[in-house]
């Protein structure tokens, strides 16, 4: 056995491990300049899809809702509006009778016992100057503005009528209207004309705005005619 034989044998391994290097890193740079290997690059391709383009009808259903689901038309509401209706006071019934200087109490004198427009009786009948009338005080509130059509005067409450509260307490309506300051006896007989059996319409808080004939019923000898 020589150690000749044996060198031999060791370069020829080196010579062919040297051989198997060179082809793995023949085979290294090839990958590195060639980049990745056909199998690598369509396995790549095949994790990323490429996106589908949208179609132009899907693209027109985005862009506008309304292509497809048209708005339903609400139908107009029309309303009516309920006229109101102007205030024109509330229509009662009362006995009518009169007084004036001659038969107040006392006689001869304009006293009044509520003293509200006036602190007298008297007025022109006008809505701005009413003319006193007497009556229970809880039949109408003191200061209670009326209006008796066959006259064509407005009418205040501030005064006491003792026959009123007579027939307030049997629940009858009465009011007594101011006729005027005259102290003659005719101005007893222009209240008495005036006077009507019965009741009589008048208008209880009236718009201020109806017709009158301003002045005292009875004055000068005169007396008003209904």
């Amino acid at each position: 056995m020589s150690r000749h034989h044996r060198r031999s044998t060791s370069k020829l391994l080196v010579g062919a491990t040297l051989a198997v290097t060179l082809a793995a890193l023949a085979g290294l740079a090839a990958l590195t300049v060639g980049g990745r290997p056909p199998s690598v690059r369509g396995q790549a391709a095949a994790a990323a899809p490429p996106a589908t383009a949208p179609s132009s009808g899907a693209a027109s259903d985005a862009a506008s809702p309304s292509a497809t689901l048209s708005a339903k038309p609400k139908p107009s509401l029309t309303r009516t509006a309920t006229p109101t209706p102007r205030p024109g006071g509330q229509a009662r019934s009362f006995s009518v009778t009169y007084y004036g200087a001659a038969d107040n109490t006392p006689p001869g004198s304009r006293d009044i016992a509520y003293p509200s427009v006036h602190g007298a009786a008297g007025g022109a009948g006008t809505w701005a100057d009413p003319t006193t009338f007497a009556t229970d005080r809880t039949e109408l509130p003191v200061g209670t503005r009326i209006y008796f059509t066959p006259l064509h005067r407005y009418f205040v409450m501030e005064d006491d009528c003792t026959e009123c509260d007579q027939d307030w307490a049997g629940r009858r309506p009465h009011i007594d209207l101011w006729a005027g300051t005259a102290t003659d006896s005719g101005i007893v007989r222009c209240e008495d004309s005036l006077t009507r059996d019965g009741q009589s319409a008048v208008l209880v808080n009236p718009p201020p705005n109806l017709p009158v004939n301003p002045g005292q019923l009875y004055s000068n000898g005169r007396c008003v005619k209904i």
